[in-house]
């Protein structure tokens, strides 16, 4: 059994649902009086140069930047709900410079890239944070660091190794257990490895927020509850058709994510997958004493099904914990429903993990409980198409490494529909497609066999067992 394992066992029902008897079951982030008022749904038909479809990050970041690339262009955003009410507005905030969920699944992906992607990456977060200085972005961005900790004792010569391999590299720190309970103090950590300038902190919702009003500040024409119902070929142009109306676009980028694409033949490689958290009560002075935590990293373990979680700054001033992760939940035919934003045996799982993790805070209830849909493909990182003669470009299948990855993904769009052959669209990154997943009930039964299979790798070491080894060896399977 592994310490999570053990802690779902001796937990006290009772005081787990004390703690989460009080939880709203809105997105934490979502949650804010300076949630900005929609906008206007599309009412007729119109016609733009740039039409972008997804009102999250992808969109955002990709209508904004067209912008800079040409203040001149117009640029009609369509969103089919609210901006950023989707993966945008409910993730942890971790905004890390990895472009391939990870070093390691990158060099098992595309290892003659992985230096390149690397460099990539760590510019993309570096112009992250001067767009977010330029436009003024109140988002909370705190440059931490992430920390990677061991919570079994096989996970130890992991971080080790790692360490080692980093050579002399000052911003890769590895901490021995009593160094890493001086950081943070939890008595399952057994090892930490600290990069401390791969990854930044941040308030998602309001990145979000702040992108859409520096898009409006641009000349961005935005419409919310504007779902896309079709999209074809007309020529020199593309026709989108809305409930409202028609839009007419030279050039057209789909940046609906988790959302079943508008091109039939990459629907098959994303699926959707569950994610939840739980941010507690603010702590008191006391409370926040008893953790350390002076240095605020973004935190992770090192189990397939595993945690992430992060200090942060409420309107009050007083600090919280967001704690998520664990559960990834697929339902049978790719289904998308907002019953499946709550899953109350996942919140109680998360919350005895907690109460193992830090049991100093024993005490402590949780304000708010969500969930929200990852758009997962079979490499783990996002991929890319075009059609319509290069007149429509798509991405998908960040797998809740969006926040940072998002932005790259943008570029790459934009190249691509510019004609323009550059860095980015060079890689093979761009240029190669995951393998798609099977279609139903193939598709849901492997989900379940590899599910069960990462359980078995946990409790038995890291071992992992045929069912792993031969989703490594077809490409599919997975290694942060």
């Amino acid at each position: 059994m592994t310490s999570y394992d053990l802690a779902e066992v001796q937990y006290d029902k009772a005081r787990v649902a004390r703690a989460l008897g009080g939880a709203s079951r809105d997105a934490y982030w979502l949650d804010d009086p300076d949630r900005p008022e929609p906008h206007p749904a599309l009412a007729g038909d119109t016609s733009t140069d740039l039409a972008v479809v997804g009102g999250g990050y992808t969109g955002l970041w990709t209508a904004l930047m067209a912008k800079e690339r040409d203040p001149g262009r117009r640029v009609v955003l369509l969103e089919g709900s609210r901006i950023a009410w989707a993966a945008s507005g409910r993730n942890g905030g971790f905004c890390e410079s990895s472009l391939t969920h990870g070093e390691a699944n990158g060099l098992k992906h595309l290892p003659d890239e992985a230096t390149e992607l690397d460099r990539l990456g760590r510019e993309n977060l570096l112009e992250i944070a001067q767009a977010v200085e330029r436009y003024g972005i109140d988002c909370g961005f705190e440059w931490t660091g992430s920390l990677s900790v061991a919570t079994e004792q096989h996970q130890v010569q992991w971080l080790a190794e790692e360490a080692e391999a980093a050579g002399d590299n000052p911003d890769l720190v590895f901490l021995d257990r009593e160094a890493v309970r001086k950081e943070v103090d939890s008595p399952l950590y057994l090892a930490g490895l600290w990069d401390r300038t791969s990854t930044a902190m941040l308030n998602p919702a309001r990145l979000a927020w702040g992108l859409q009003r520096a898009a409006l500040d641009a000349g961005v024409e935005i419409y919310e509850h504007t779902p896309v119902r079709g999209i074809e070929n007309a020529g020199s142009t593309v026709r989108l058709t809305t409930d409202g109306g028609t839009v007419t676009a030279e050039r057209v980028a789909l940046a609906t994510n988790v959302f079943p694409s508008l091109l039939k033949r990459t629907r098959l490689h994303t699926v959707p997958v569950y994610d939840y958290a739980l941010m507690t009560e603010p702590l008191s002075p006391e409370q926040l004493a008893g953790l350390g935590w002076h240095n605020r990293q973004g935190l992770s373990d090192l189990n397939n099904r595993f945690h992430y979680y992060r200090l942060t700054t409420g309107s009050d001033g007083r600090e919280r914990i967001l704690f998520g992760g664990y559960d990834a939940v697929y339902h049978f035919g790719r289904s998308m429903k907002p019953e499946y934003e709550h899953r109350e045996e996942t919140y109680e799982r998360l919350a005895a993990h907690f109460a193992a993790t830090f049991p100093q805070l024993k005490d402590l209830g949780f304000s708010h409980a969500w969930g929200g849909a990852i758009d997962t493909c079979s490499r783990f990182f996002a991929f890319f198409s075009s059609a319509y003669g290069g007149k429509v470009a798509y991405t998908a299948g960040f797998t809740g490494l969006g926040v940072g990855a998002t932005r790259f993904g943008a570029n790459v769009m934009l190249d691509l529909l510019s004609g323009q052959e550059t860095e980015r669209t060079r890689l093979q990154m761009v240029k190669r497609k995951p393998l798609p997943f099977p279609p139903e009930p193939v598709a849901w039964l492997g989900v379940k066999v590899t599910t069960a299979a990462m359980v078995r790798a946990d409790r038995s070491q890291g071992r992992r067992g045929l069912w792993l080894k031969a989703m490594d060896a077809v490409g599919m399977g997975f290694d942060s």
